[in-house]
């Protein structure tokens, strides 16, 4: 077992017996090629538990800070991590997404930047619209409804693929292809809402 899956694995067993966890649309996730997974973002633990559960290994932007610190230095990258600087155009983590999604692996985004501070969806930032027109990739909007409560209910959903051919074909701009996906984020997160 590498070093990834051990993550992933201690993760869902951290999770698991934490919350009470429903994880829906798996199946909406294709076992190969490029991928993105467009989600919003509430909790420290969203990176974790986006790719828990799922067999393909996740790759995901971490803020650059946590790369300087001496442990984490060494294991984010070997658990998928890269490194970006917030608050800029980093061109290196544009260049590791576009070399990743090239080679046919999976990423993760959060469209929103960072964690919304009220549980409420924010607007998205244009590099997941960017990633989406760019590529070929796969687009999966995802949505974790909360609140992280000890031993209360969690949801993860998965998304049905949105379809970016006509975006793609008349060249639109990544604002438009973000609005799209969060557009869809909030569709899934209004679906699937827990009932207090």
């Amino acid at each position: 077992m590498g070093i990834y899956q051990f993550g992933q694995s201690v993760s869902r067993i951290f999770i698991s017996t934490s919350y009470k966890v429903e994880i829906i649309g798996k199946e909406n996730i294709p076992d190969t090629g490029a991928t993105i997974l467009c989600c919003n973002h509430i909790h420290y633990f969203d990176p974790p538990l986006l790719g828990a559960y799922i067999k393909r290994q996740l790759h995901y932007m971490a803020k650059q800070e946590l790369f300087e610190k001496p442990i984490l230095k060494g294991l984010l990258p070997k658990l998928g991590a890269f490194p970006v600087r917030r608050g800029m155009s980093d061109k290196q983590a544009i260049r590791t997404a576009m070399k990743l999604l090239k080679e046919g692996k999976m990423i993760g985004l959060f469209p929103e930047g960072t964690r919304s501070k009220n549980g409420q969806l924010g607007k998205g930032l244009t590099g997941a619209g960017f990633f989406a027109l760019r590529t070929d990739a796969v687009v999966i909007p995802c949505a974790i409804i909360g609140p992280y409560r000890t031993f209360k209910s969690l949801k993860l959903v998965y998304g049905t693929p949105i379809d970016f051919s006509e975006l793609r074909e008349r060249k639109a701009s990544a604002e438009e292809a973000t609005e799209v996906i969060m557009t869809e984020i909030k569709k899934l997160i209004e679906e699937h809402e827990l009932k207090s």
